[in-house]
């Protein structure tokens, strides 16, 4: 199997306290870099993003990212997250978020991605991207 999903709750940080949110984290072997996120409220796609598979890794160890995505550890209750700060734009207005993601959940689906693709093994055709890009 070359796709890889799973459904989890992140929480989304307001000044009201932490509101919570569906997000479908999903992998593609074709695209071996890449972890798709999807934020849902209920049946309503919130936003979509794409974030590089070896930067979720790392941030749960440690701060990576700048511009508009940062990942950092971050504790809180004694249960250990993983903290997505990201910046974007929806027309001419400026978004912020900042999510928390249960690092477990995020370290399980990541072993379900090293499965269909090991880390270090991920490989790109460029002449083939290229190839298909001229083509159109």
């Amino acid at each position: 199997m070359s796709f890889v999903s799973t459904l989890v709750t992140v929480h989304l940080g307001a000044a009201s306290g932490r509101l919570p949110l569906l997000a479908r984290f999903s992998y593609d072997g074709g695209d071996p870099y890449a972890v798709r996120a999807t934020f849902l409220d209920g049946p309503t796609v919130l936003a979509r993003w794409h974030f590089d598979r070896q930067m979720i890794a790392e941030g749960l160890h440690r701060p990576v990212g700048e511009g508009d995505v940062g990942f950092r550890p971050h504790r809180e209750a004694g249960v250990d997250e993983l903290r997505v700060a990201l910046r974007g734009y929806a027309g001419q207005r400026q978004g912020d978020a900042v999510l928390f993601v249960e690092a477990r959940a995020l370290t399980d689906f990541l072993h379900q991605t090293y499965a269909v693709i090991g880390a270090g093994e991920e490989f790109l055709d460029v002449d083939e991207l290229l190839d298909e890009l001229l083509a159109r």
